[in-house]
């Protein structure tokens, strides 16, 4: 296949962004895949602040982030991703070059505990104000779980609103795919 798979995809943009030394954010640790990913682009000199709200989440986070040595660039948050802009130090705000939202549910948990839009559309407002320009914001929405659509409309109308003078804002996405497939929402901010 030519086309990109969504999860490379997203990878792909993180990567064009966020260098040695960067900050980045992981908004939804889950598994701590995206966690691990940041901590190796940012490197030794660089931090990484992930957020979740599920005890479990900061646990497998911890483990895989230990298990790679890449505790030292990394702080887990045990918040909802919607308290950023309080957690990410000031003197950091204009840093972030790179986030990364995966929308849902912890895979393999409680599938009641979701993302919902107030705080992620909160998030990303607050993430777009502390990122430094031409920093990207990557959202991997996953919408086929109950509250899933909704959480998909309303950040699509969100982010057909944020000045273009502010962002550029693009989706990706498999258009014949079935079974509700995960897509990309991407925000990079305007210098």
């Amino acid at each position: 296949m030519i086309l990109e798979r969504i999860l490379p995809y997203a990878r792909k943009l993180l990567q064009l962004a966020v260098k040695e030394g960067d900050i980045a954010i992981d908004a939804t640790v889950g598994n701590g895949h995206d966690t691990t990913f940041l901590a190796k682009l940012v490197g030794e000199t660089g931090h990484v602040y992930g957020f979740d709200i599920q005890d479990l989440a900061i646990q497998n986070t911890t483990e895989r982030i230990q298990k790679d040595n890449l505790s030292n660039q990394v702080t887990l948050i045990q918040k909802s991703h919607s308290h950023v802009l309080n957690e990410v130090p000031d003197h950091l705000h204009g840093k972030v070059k790179g986030a990364i939202f995966n929308l849902g549910y912890l895979p393999g948990s409680d599938k009641t505990i979701v993302t919902v839009p107030s705080s992620t559309i909160s998030a990303i407002e607050q993430i777009l104000e502390i990122m430094a320009p031409e920093g990207i914001i990557v959202v991997v929405i996953y919408h086929g779980h109950e509250g899933g659509e909704i959480e998909k409309d309303a950040l699509m109308e969100y982010v057909q609103i944020i000045p273009q003078d502010q962002a550029h804002v693009l989706t990706y996405r498999f258009l014949n795919q079935a079974n509700n497939p995960p897509f990309i929402v991407a925000i990079e901010k305007r210098g």
